[in-house]
Formats: structure tokens, C-alpha cells, sequence
């Protein structure tokens, strides 16, 4: 059989995975770069060359693009502030959109994006990479085979050492670079989706919604640290309160080291309490430790074998296009908004110092 061959635009290059997304894009058997836009013909310029981006399929029109290319997907790496803009423009256009992660500034805005894709009748999904990572697929597994029974708890911690420490392909910026374009930043501007909160609060609660089979919490309180000057938070602490018991989501930009280089103290990843036993799945591993009752000093199972689609946003969602099969798990409209949820709650906590229900989030 002839594999499908979705041709694929990546919109806007402010968030650092552009350049991941446009080297998986290229590197796929299923998917075509046809296009790439960005309003800073410089910062096109500089990525594209980094990455063997033909001049030809370089835009800073997007409706010349459009026009020009005709996608199939647009992957949209802007601000997340954006995300709404763009998303709509597209799906309206008939294009599916794969949102670079989070899904959006408020949930309102992400709602009005699952309704646009509706009303045209296209795909809207959320990249999140952690979803696509072979221990917390493993975890998942076994939490589906009933390895560890119910979950009643997910302790989560994630960041890395900053944004501004790392372009794409995890290359390296220097502590004196990264210091000096911090004030220009967008990560670090409210208005635009900036902090660690709105960073990595989506991942945690996302993926423990999928790791707990949709059930969401019933209320949750937050409390973010920002440093003297900084107009957002670099730390965040989210309890979340469910039927069964409490979970905690933490969040950080200035961990020790980089989670892809050395594991930093506190670890990042999961934690997940069962009735019957743990899991602890950690960033990049090789394994998760699990316990149970036939094993209560732990043992590690090795990482499973992820199918080939199931090792990346793009990957998945190409793969659902071709089969004709609804998005799932983290990439789903329907996951990430569940996310979302708790994000909106979570913010609502910050504002108020008081814990949110989440029947009150709407």
C-alpha cells in the first residue's frame, strides 16, 4: 500500500519546539513540509538555515502561504496567546491544527477553538511531549492492564532550567544570552501566556486525567513564587483535591539541571498511587519502578517498545488522519481541555488565595 502523505505547515516560530516540529515534520515517512511562516523574516531566516529549510517554502505572508501550499495540517508554534487566532483562521480555512503546547491563555479561548474545529469539521489536538515519552507511556500501560488498580493520587513534578537556557533540539544558550533576552521575552510577558504555571501546568494536569481515566478533581488551590522584578511566576504549587485523595502538581523554570541531561533534585515526572500498588515514572528513563504487594521493595520494568505513531505528536495525529480514527489520550481536544480546566482553576486559586471549585469552571 501507498502510505498517505500529509502535507504539513508549522505557523509561527516563537516557541522554541518550532524547530522540533519542522525537523519531525521533515523526518517522517507520513508527513511533507510544504510550508513555514513567520512575521520576523530574520528569525525565519536563521532558523531555516539552521535547519536545511528550502528558501522556497519560506513565508512571512500567511495568506500568501495558505494560498500557496494548501496543508492538510498546520502545526502552530506561536505565543500562546495566539493560539486562538490562528487556530480559528485555520480550521476555518478547513486545515487541521496541531497546537504546539499549552492549549491556550484561558479556557474560554480553548473552547472556542474545539467549536471552530466542529463547526468546520476538522481536527484540533495538543502536543505534549511528555505524553509521547516511552516511560510514561509504559505507566499508563500498566496502569490500563490493572497492574496498580485504581489511581488515587499523582504527585507531579516538572520544568527545566528555564526557557530562555534552550532552543530547539535542546541546543544549549549560555546563562549571560539567556539573562539579556529574558525583559524581550514572551515567556516572560503575562499578556502573552508567559510562567511556569501556564508552561507546565498542562502537562500534569493533562496527562493525570489521562492516567486517571478522566476522573477530575473536585477543587484545587495554587500558589506561584515570582522573584522581586518578574512580572510572571518561575514556581508554582497546585493540591488538587479528588474523591480519593489529594494530588500535587508542581511546577519549575530554574530546576538545577535539565531533566534531558541530568536529572535534577527534585526529580521530574510522575509519581502515581494506586489502590494496589505505585508507579514512578521519571522523564527519559529507561524503566518505571513499580510497586505492589507481590513486590514491595519496587521492582523496575523496562520501557515497552512504543509503536512507531505513537512516539510524537505529529506521528499520532498523522496516523489518526489515515485511519480515520478519533484523536486520543493527551492529544485530544476532549483530554486537553479536561487540562485546561484545572489550569483555569489553578490561576483562579492564584488570584484569589482561595481554593477553586472546579464545578464553578466552566
Amino acid at each position: 500500500m501507498t502510505q498517505m502523505q500529509w502535507r504539513v505547515a508549522v505557523v509561527g516560530l516563537d516557541h522554541m519546539h518550532a524547530g522540533d516540529q519542522i525537523a519531525l515534520t521533515e523526518k517522517l515517512d507520513t508527513t511533507t513540509l510544504v510550508g513555514v511562516w513567520d512575521r520576523d523574516p530574520e528569525r525565519l531566516r536563521q532558523l531555516g538555515d539552521e535547519l536545511g529549510v528550502p528558501e522556497a517554502v519560506r513565508y512571512v505572508d500567511l495568506d500568501a502561504m495558505l494560498a500557496a501550499v494548501t496543508p492538510d495540517i498546520a502545526v502552530v508554534c506561536s505565543t500562546t496567546k495566539e493560539h486562538e487566532e490562528y487556530a480559528t483562521r485555520l480550521a476555518g480555512a478547513g486545515i487541521h491544527v496541531l497546537l504546539e503546547k499549552p492549549f491556550a491563555l484561558e479556557l474560554a479561548e480553548a473552547q472556542r477553538i474545539v467549536d471552530a474545529a466542529t463547526a468546520a469539521g476538522v481536527h484540533v489536538g495538543v502536543n505534549w511531549p511528555l505524553a509521547w515519552y516511552e516511560s510514561h507511556r509504559t505507566a499508563f500501560r500498566l496502569i490500563d492492564d490493572g497492574a496498580i488498580g485504581a489511581v488515587t493520587e499523582v504527585h507531579y513534578y516538572d520544568g527545566n532550567r528555564g526557557p530562555l537556557f534552550h532552543s530547539h533540539g535542546k541546543k544549549e544558550i549560555d546563562a549571560e544570552t539567556a539573562r539579556s533576552i529574558k525583559d524581550g521575552s514572551w515567556w516572560y510577558d503575562p499578556a502573552q501566556g508567559g510562567g511556569s504555571l501556564r508552561d507546565y501546568l498542562g502537562y500534569g494536569a493533562t496527562l493525570a486525567t489521562w492516567f486517571r481515566a478522566g476522573e477530575m478533581p473536585i477543587d484545587v488551590l495554587a500558589r506561584v513564587h515570582r522573584a522581586p522584578g518578574d512580572r510572571v511566576d518561575e514556581q508554582g504549587v497546585v493540591v488538587a483535591g479528588y474523591a480519593s485523595a489529594l494530588s500535587t502538581f508542581q511546577t519549575r523554570w530554574g530546576t538545577f539541571t535539565d531533566p534531558w541531561t541530568h536529572q535534577p533534585a527534585p526529580r521530574c515526572g510522575f509519581v502515581l498511587v494506586g489502590e494496589q500498588g505505585t508507579i514512578s515514572s521519571w522523564d527519559y528513563a529507561d524503566h518505571v519502578t513499580m510497586q505492589t504487594n507481590e513486590h514491595p521493595e519496587g521492582v523496575d520494568v523496562p520501557v515497552d517498545q512504543i509503536p512507531a505513531h505513537e512516539t510524537s505528536g505529529l506521528a499520532n495525529f498523522a496516523w489518526c488522519l489515515s485511519e480515520g480514527v478519533p484523536l486520543y489520550g493527551p492529544l485530544s481536544a476532549e483530554t486537553s481541555l479536561a487540562g485546561q480546566r484545572i489550569v483555569e482553576a489553578a490561576i483562579r486559586s492564584v488570584g484569589s488565595g482561595a481554593a477553586v471549585a472546579l464545578e464553578d469552571v466552566v
